[in-house]
């Protein structure tokens, strides 16, 4: 029989035999330490940790879902890590897998859903745990790998009412309408609706500004400002001077996105324009910054961290084959009103 360090040099890498030879354990015991099993002795993990290190072992996560037929990944599809809003999501998710044994295997789908389809067939290849999917929004396709690979799956930043989905988040068309209402409250009765990006969620928040509108007879479509670019500082801030330039009579401008908004409020100063006296801004997240904004944004706060939580406890649950109910959650959203407005 081959001894375990022939093997190593063979393939040119370092076994799970290797590192139980040099500790002088077995190889099950090696399994167990590097798992964190409470059952092993804490000298004897101290003992195997130091042996991996020293022989720079490093698991195979793929052989040990095999071996074991239990993966330790699961697989986190989102659409972009340059968003605060996404950020702050995956942090939250990462920190409760980690928590509970298991690694994220991320994807960044930027809002294509071919790129979604490919980043699923890759990462259903190493047999995940779990799966966390952003919305709703996809190839059918993609759908049925899905439904067809048996891996539990937890939509999160929008609710679903369909049996059999699991999701976590928020109603973006009750918040879109909520931010409208707050603006003809305060008099607004030209208010325009600037958006970029054109995802699913953005779309949402556009039928709530339209709902609100339409219910007090003020519906101009006139009034939408739809840009599919990537939002932005600058963005925003073309965005806001094209409007006013060709919209006069706009008294306020609800921004998709806060970063949109920052950049308004950044040309408004900069044309002397005043905010919120001869318009009115609003944004949507409350992304970092909007606080301390001149004047500070009115906005829309979504609950990420909660949502990245809520969403990784019931995909734990699902893991371990348990029912969950309900199996859709919604965490609501605060209208944060500030001086913008």
């Amino acid at each position: 029989m081959t001894p375990p360090a022939a093997r190593s040099r063979a393939t040119g890498r370092v076994t799970l035999a290797d590192v139980a030879q040099a500790a002088g354990v077995s190889p099950i015991t090696v399994s167990r330490a590097l798992r964190g099993e409470r059952a092993v002795a804490p000298d004897l993990v101290a003992r195997v940790q130091a042996a991996a290190l020293k022989l720079g072992y490093v698991p195979d996560p793929a052989a040990r879902a095999l071996a074991s037929r239990h993966s330790t990944h699961v697989a986190v599809l989102i659409p972009l890590l340059t968003n605060a809003l996404f950020v702050d999501l995956l942090e939250s998710v990462q920190l409760h897998l980690r928590r509970a044994g298991y690694q994220t295997l991320i994807g960044i789908t930027h809002y294509d859903p071919s790129e979604e389809e490919q980043l699923l067939r890759e990462q259903l290849v190493h047999r995940p745990a779990g799966l966390i999917v952003t919305g709703f929004d996809r190839h059918e396709r993609t759908r049925a790998l899905i439904e067809q690979s048996g891996v539990p799956c937890v939509h999160v930043m929008e609710t679903s009412d369909t049996p059999g989905q699991y999701s976590v988040g928020l109603s973006q068309a009750d918040a879109g309408a909520a931010l409208t209402r707050h603006l003809l409250e305060r008099g607004r009765r030209r208010v325009a609706f600037a958006a970029a990006q054109l995802d699913p969620r953005v779309m949402q928040r556009l039928d709530g500004w339209r709902r609100a509108l339409q219910a007090a007879g003020l519906y101009d479509a006139r009034l939408e400002w739809l840009n599919p670019a990537p939002s932005s500082l600058a963005l925003g801030s073309r965005m806001f001077e094209q409007i006013m330039a060709q919209k006069p009579a706009v008294d306020a401008i609800f921004f998709c996105n806060d970063d949109l908004a920052q950049g308004a409020l950044l040309a408004a100063a900069r044309h002397r324009i005043a905010v919120p006296k001869r318009v009115a801004i609003a944004g949507f997240n409350d992304l970092t910054g909007s606080d301390l904004a001149n004047p500070p944004l009115t906005t829309v706060r979504t609950p990420r961290s909660e949502i990245g939580t809520v969403a990784t406890q019931m995909l734990l649950r699902l893991m371990r084959g348990e029912t969950v109910s309900p199996t859709s959650v919604d965490l609501g959203f605060e209208l944060v009103v500030r001086e913008s407005s």
